[in-house]
């Protein structure tokens, strides 16, 4: 029953875990609330749609759904890669939430006088071991992840909210870089969450669309098909996203107590162990359960010890963008038409037509600019 719900606690979630690593920085600039809007309904709202549209025509998840999908288009195993990187990013976003949260425990500890003398990398390493342990638990993790986060950020909120002056400033490319991060990254597009969520939760009740003689065996087919609508999917997780977004934008600078603080970082050990599930269960399609747990868990271990928060960060911007791009670019440009108008079944023909030009060059275009942006960023 718990898996039903599994995308919306991540349309929730995502934007309470990322935000923070984007936005303080720019929570006073009008501008860059626009852009974030705008990259929301121009990049992320096409994205999660393609996402839905290819979990309902492959009936698989992502990695392996890939796979069907490129022998069935015909395309490079190129167009592969997404659902390897799909699958790194989960990782990279547990190793990062991971990391984020021995900074923060040890930091709670410290004002409440109960620092072990153990170095930071090592709490990393023992809460990622943890995460690794929770994972096996499958979706189970989420509600009580959220629960912890929500009340962590009550004492928070009893602390007191940021004082936030409202401002307008030059737009940049930086700025569109970080407003795009945000849209895409804080919603999970690229990850393959809804996807992978779409897929447990019609694998036994929806077959892939293209399979003519099939639908000739099964008369409930059609009745499934004109049922169905993308829509009814991808809007409800979207607009959790913007509504959480926008609350995780006013509070991202906030500031919270030592126990608030304790409870919302053990909330997202609980998240972060959805996230080696979900990874683990993506590659256990080509190595097996245990086997791709450990490869999960070390990769993970190895990017929370290893790497600095901040070029986390940097590796999480250039290799999502890069998985969004080749999903846009497969189901733009790879893709049947008459299969994805089938997957989507827009009700109207206008709506198909400006999702397909958004997919195939907004998406592209602005992906481009956020990272030459993000480029500019970092040489200056």
């Amino acid at each position: 029953m718990m898996i039903r719900y599994a995308s919306y606690f991540i349309a929730a979630l995502l934007p309470l875990l990322l935000f923070r690593w984007f936005a303080p920085a720019s929570i006073g600039e009008i501008d860059f609330w626009l852009l974030w809007l705008l990259a929301m309904v121009l990049v992320s709202l096409p994205v999660i749609y393609a996402e839905i549209a290819l979990a309902y025509r492959s009936a698989e998840a992502p990695l392996a759904g890939m796979q069907k999908l490129t022998r069935e288009a015909d395309a490079s195993a190129l167009w592969r890669g997404f659902g390897w990187l799909a699958a790194l990013v989960s990782i990279i976003i547990a190793a990062l939430v991971i990391s984020g949260a021995s900074t923060g425990i040890l930091t709670a500890l410290t004002e409440l006088n109960s620092a072990p003398e153990v170095p930071s990398f090592a709490i990393a390493a023992g809460l990622m071991v943890i995460a690794a342990l929770l994972s096996l638990l499958g979706v189970s993790p989420l509600p009580i992840g959220l629960g912890l986060m929500l009340i962590g950020l009550i004492f928070g909120v009893a602390n007191g909210l940021p004082n936030i002056t409202f401002a307008m400033t030059n737009i940049s490319l930086g700025e569109w870089a970080r407003a795009v991060a945000l849209a895409l990254v804080s919603v999970g597009a690229g990850t393959g969450l809804y996807w992978f969520g779409q897929n447990r939760i019609t694998k036994q009740a929806v077959t892939a669309v293209g399979v003519d003689n099939h639908h000739a065996q099964n008369p409930s087919r059609p009745q499934a098909s004109s049922e169905y609508r993308a829509t009814k999917l991808v809007l409800p997780i979207w607009i959790l996203q913007l509504l959480v977004g926008v609350v995780a934008l006013f509070i991202s600078g906030m500031t919270l107590p030592p126990i608030g603080q304790l409870l919302y970082w053990a909330g997202v050990i609980f998240v972060a162990s959805y996230l080696i599930h979900y990874s683990t269960q993506q590659l256990a399609h080509r190595f097996g359960l245990l086997l791709s747990l450990a490869i999960t868990s070390i990769i993970a271990l190895l990017l929370v010890v290893a790497i600095p928060t901040v070029w986390l960060v940097g590796i999480l911007v250039i290799i999502s963008s890069i998985a969004v791009l080749l999903l846009s670019v497969f189901a733009g440009w790879q893709m049947k038409i008459s299969h994805l108008r089938k997957s989507l079944n827009f009700g109207n023909e206008a709506f198909y037509n400006l999702w397909r030009v958004a997919i195939r060059l907004i998406v592209p275009v602005a992906l481009l600019l956020a990272l030459i942006g993000w480029m500019i960023q970092w040489l200056s």
